[in-house]
């Protein structure tokens, strides 16, 4: 008789091939399964020719060959294509099988399937996966979650081929529901706050008079201090890469695409009335950056600061856009976890926020030395409410801040726009006021609306002046402005 496959994967682009070769790799017997079988067949006869992979010609055919309890996982698009092939797939399977999406779906619909699925007695998992071709191949990081009963049933395979921390897997449960892809959902949109950060700093420096060579240098200096990481990595390389008509960075036309995770993130944030202000400055850069034609337009009309960015001393300078990209970084990070902490509290999930941490340590695309730090905090008090309160980052800001006003404040002299690095700064100087005009906005929202207020010393009771002399006494209750 053939052998039977511990896993099924179904969608065999770059990260699926990638996924199935890592999982051959550790010994597990893996079926390979595309709705477009000639490429099951090519994949077979080329990239996994030589391995114990065995190919299916049909959904049947690949349940078929598969262990019982059924495993089988999705990388497929996002969206209708995941429903279309579960719809498939339950009619084939027994209750205890394992349905995993391993893309990057919205965590709603992973709950939503979830409880679906639960009626049928199937159990399916939602898995955030990152860490690109190269992690999906040698080790990416997996952020799992769903049904808890699946996990036993995952662990080994997740656990084997995921990236390594020291000797601690980049792995483990998340949490019910869709905890998995909203870990996986804050990640993306750190990632896009990190890559806007990044953007900024080479910004400031090319209009400082840098030479993409001297840029390499610098991110390389960084690399090998505070902000150790692989997108400060992979940045120094593309500064430093030339093709044969030179250097190709400049050649790269400068409008931002995205797939939709980091517009999630915001969208996350204002639903649950969290300030991850970084991240929606960083989307919407992204958005800036689409509108090309209008600020060529706007370029020649529209006028800006007279003063040219200049500074006395460049290497004096350069240190402070380390340190102020360095506590941005820290506020993003502290924003992220917020918004999970939140999440975690309205949809009963117990996050493990120092294990998140380690998950992001390696294998994904936010990796750093960094992250470690983070664990360690969390390790130190798993209730912390906020990063910046943690004393390593407390004094990681401490020293750092100085640097970071200068390079905000000198950019925003110059006419250099800093959103992301801006908007963090703003965000820390509100997080660390003990008052805020807040109350003027509530005095104002009274006025027009009865919305009442709380007077100070009398928390909990909520009054409505009238103003004028002209308005009602009676305040609004059935709308919020």
């Amino acid at each position: 008789m053939s052998k039977k496959a511990d896993i099924a994967l179904i969608g065999l682009a770059v990260m699926g091939q990638n996924l199935i070769l890592n999982m051959d790799s550790k010994g597990f017997v893996v079926c390979a399964y595309n709705r477009t079988v000639d490429k099951v067949t090519h994949f077979l006869n080329n990239e996994a020719k030589g391995t114990n992979i065995i190919g299916a010609t049909s959904l049947q055919d690949m349940v078929n060959k598969l262990k019982t309890p059924r495993k089988v996982m999705m990388l497929v698009k996002a969206g209708s294509a995941v429903d279309d092939f579960i719809a498939q797939l339950v009619p084939l399977l027994s209750p205890g099988d394992v349905i995993i999406d391993g893309g990057n779906s919205e965590y709603q619909d992973t709950a939503r399937r979830c409880n679906e699925l639960k009626s049928k007695g199937l159990l399916f998992v939602g898995s955030g996966v990152s860490g690109g071709e190269e992690g999906a191949r040698y080790g990416p990081s997996l952020m799992p979650g769903g049904h808890p009963e699946a996990w036993p049933l995952i662990k080994d395979i997740f656990q084997s081929i995921c990236a390594k921390s020291g000797n601690e897997p980049c792995c483990e449960w998340v949490g019910e529901g869709g905890a998995g892809h909203f870990v996986k959902m804050v990640h993306n949109g750190i990632e896009y706050g990190d890559m806007q950060l990044i953007c900024e700093a080479y910004d400031l420096m090319k209009r400082l008079g840098l030479t993409q060579e001297e840029m390499a240098k610098e991110f390389d200096k960084w690399n090998r201090e505070e902000l150790d990481s692989f997108l400060i990595e992979i940045t120094r390389d593309i500064l430093k890469y030339k093709d044969g008509s030179g250097p190709l960075l400049e050649r790269i036309r400068d409008t931002a695409g995205q797939k939709g995770t980091g517009k999630w993130t915001a969208i996350a944030a204002l639903q649950y009335g969290v300030p991850v202000t970084l991240i929606g400055e960083a989307v919407f850069s992204r958005c800036l950056s689409a509108l090309k034609d209008e600020r060529v337009k706007a370029s020649k009309v529209l006028q800006g600061s007279d003063a040219k960015p200049a500074v006395k001393d460049k290497a004096e300078f350069l240190n402070h856009i380390k340190h102020a990209l360095y506590c941005s970084k820290i506020v993003s990070y502290a924003q992220g976890f917020m918004l999970m902490r939140e999440a975690a509290k309205e949809n009963g999930w117990n996050l493990n926020y120092g294990g998140i941490a380690l998950m992001w340590r390696g294998g994904c695309i936010i990796r750093s030395v960094f992250l470690g730090n983070i664990k360690d905090a969390f390790k130190r008090n798993p209730d912390l409410s906020n990063l910046l309160l943690d004393d390593f980052f407390k004094k990681a800001i401490e020293k750092g801040q100085h640097s970071w006003r200068q390079v905000v404040s000198n950019a925003i002299l110059w006419g250099v726009p800093v959103p992301a690095l801006s908007t963090a700064l703003t965000f820390y100087d509100g997080y660390r006021s003990e008052r805020l005009p807040a109350n003027l906005l509530q005095a104002q929202r009274d006025y027009f609306g009865a919305h009442t207020y709380e007077l100070l010393g009398q928390e909990g009771k909520f009054v409505h002046t009238n103003w004028t002399g002209t308005g009602g006494n009676v305040s609004a209750s059935t709308y919020q402005a």
